[in-house]
This record gives C-alpha cells, sequence and structure tokens, in this order.
C-alpha cells in the first residue's frame, strides 16, 4: 500500500467513533456510492429481454448467407401467401366452405364421476372440504379449464363418498347420483378470468354478491381475504340457468314460491291480465269525463 493511502488508513481507523458515524448521521451531506462490481452485474428480469436475430451477417452467426431461408425456392425468394397450393384451384372454391361457428356456445371441461371418487380413493381429494373448480385444479383432476366444468354421470355406479362440488354446470343424472350418495351440487358462475384467478388463489372460489351458498363443510372466512371478488352473471341465458333450482343454481334463492326461472316469460297467475288493465283504464278515464 502507498504511504500516502496508508497514512490515510491509519488516520481513518485512529478517527474517533463520532467522527467516523458522521455519514450515517447526516446521509443528505455525502452523496451516494456504489461499488464498479454493482453496476457490472446489473442485468434485466429473466425472458424480459429478446434479443434481435441479425441474418446475414456471417455463418458464425447462425443465420448467415441464406439467413434461414434454405437454398431456392419459392420460400427462398419471395412470399407464399396462406392457403396458395401451386397455383391449382384453392380447396375452398373446389369443396365451399360449409358450417359456422356459434358465438355463443361455451367450452366446458367434461368431469366424470368416477374419476372424481378414484381421485378421493387416492387420497387426492378431500371429501370433508367442500371441492371446487381450484381443488379439482390443483389436484390435476383437470386441466385447461376455458369456460367452466361440467359435471356428469359416468362411472357414478362407483360413487361410494358423500361430495359436495361446486361447478359450473351439472347433468340431471350427476345431481341424482351424488344427493343419492348423500352429497350435494350447487353451479354458480364463473368466467374465463374468474377461472384463472380461483386457480392462482386471487378470488374466493365460493362466494360472491349475490350468493347465499351454505355448505355445511365450510370453514368461516374473514373479509377481505381474497384481493378480487368474484364476479356474478350478467347475461340472460346464464341468469336463467342458475335460477333455476333443477340446476341446483346459485341463485335459486332470488325466485319466489311458484315462480319460473325466465326473465323473459312470466309465469301464469303471477300478474293481471291485459284485458282486466284494459277495463280498468276504460272505468278511470270513464269516472274523468266531464260530460
Amino acid at each position: 500500500m502507498p504511504h500516502v493511502l496508508r497514512a490515510a488508513h491509519g488516520s481513518w481507523t485512529m478517527m474517533p467513533t463520532v467522527a467516523r458515524n458522521i455519514p450515517s448521521l447526516f446521509p443528505f451531506l455525502y452523496p451516494q456510492q456504489r461499488s464498479a462490481s454493482i453496476l457490472s452485474g446489473l442485468s434485466d428480469n429473466p425472458a424480459a429481454y429478446h434479443k434481435k436475430i441479425r441474418r446475414g451477417r456471417g455463418p458464425s452467426s447462425g443465420k448467415g448467407k441464406t439467413s434461414g431461408r434454405g437454398h431456392k425456392g419459392q420460400k427462398a425468394h419471395g412470399k407464399v401467401p396462406q392457403g396458395f397450393n401451386g397455383g391449382q384451384t384453392p380447396d375452398e372454391v373446389v369443396h365451399g366452405v360449409r358450417g359456422f361457428d356459434n358465438q355463443f356456445s361455451v367450452d366446458m371441461k367434461p368431469l366424470n364421476l368416477e374419476k372424481v371418487q378414484s381421485w378421493v380413493d387416492q387420497g387426492r381429494l378431500n371429501p370433508s372440504k367442500p371441492i371446487t373448480i381450484r381443488e379439482l385444479a390443483k389436484s390435476r383432476c383437470i386441466s385447461q379449464v376455458k369456460d367452466g366444468v361440467k359435471l356428469l354421470a359416468k362411472g357414478s355406479e362407483k360413487l361410494t363418498s358423500p361430495l359436495h362440488i361446486i361447478t359450473s354446470r351439472a347433468s340431471a343424472s350427476a345431481i341424482a347420483a351424488i344427493e343419492a350418495a348423500g352429497g350435494s351440487v350447487t353451479t354458480r358462475y364463473y368466467s374465463p378470468a374468474s377461472i384463472k384467478r380461483v386457480i392462482k388463489g386471487k378470488t374466493d372460489p365460493i362466494h360472491s354478491l349475490q350468493s347465499q351458498i351454505a355448505i355445511p363443510l365450510e370453514e368461516p372466512r374473514g373479509q377481505g381475504h381474497y384481493p378480487i371478488r368474484l364476479p356474478d352473471p350478467t347475461g340472460r341465458k346464464d341468469i336463467e340457468y342458475y335460477r333455476d333450482p333443477a340446476h341446483r343454481g346459485y341463485l335459486s334463492h332470488q325466485l319466489e314460491d311458484g315462480q319460473g326461472p325466465s326473465l323473459f316469460f312470466k309465469t301464469p297467475g303471477s300478474g293481471e291480465g291485459v284485458a282486466r288493465k284494459t277495463k280498468a283504464k276504460a272505468a278511470s278515464a270513464a269516472e274523468n269525463r266531464i260530460w
């Protein structure tokens, strides 16, 4: 160590403790200092930066000479339109376009009772707690759920455990089989975005603002346990499905005695008839006449 630095180092070590703690007492007087090793080790998050492919810059880059296009041919010399068959008549012209895509269809993940019972026997599902989409996804009983899960009755003769299942939809035979075994089925609405949040644990898989689901095996949860609220249906078809007691919908408590789940058709005898309204209107108009 040079004499000047050694002397400076010795004088710093011989300083009183108060003098050495001055930078910590008054940090605004001393600018922040960082080692050069920290600056040289800075990097972005993993997979946040994708290096641009430089084509035609020599063989060492891996994309030199032919730039990844290969030797000769139509794809090397120019672009090929999608569906181009080499000049012959396209397939959609020869055979035509048939059918259509139903924009109102939903992609439900099928779930059979025999698979649920098999997961219970293996210990991968706990029958003493409510089984929701989150439990089914975490146990790998289902995967790649898009619009929801529909419970089917295949293998219902193998069902022995009383299960309390909450799914998007359920068939009538599946509902009958589970209730015969001492369990219960509740169907509730899930949007595609809420399904992802439920699986990640960011949304309550059971309760929402309009739900009154009573499950005896459920543990009480405090307010604010989940950061994002579970949505309720807004479309007419979804509302009518989950208002139907035959589907064990979670909105069936909104119906009065004798009322149907439809929002368009009124239940017979639930309101005044058109003829009765017309007679009452005519009578009131007759009373208001001056002559």
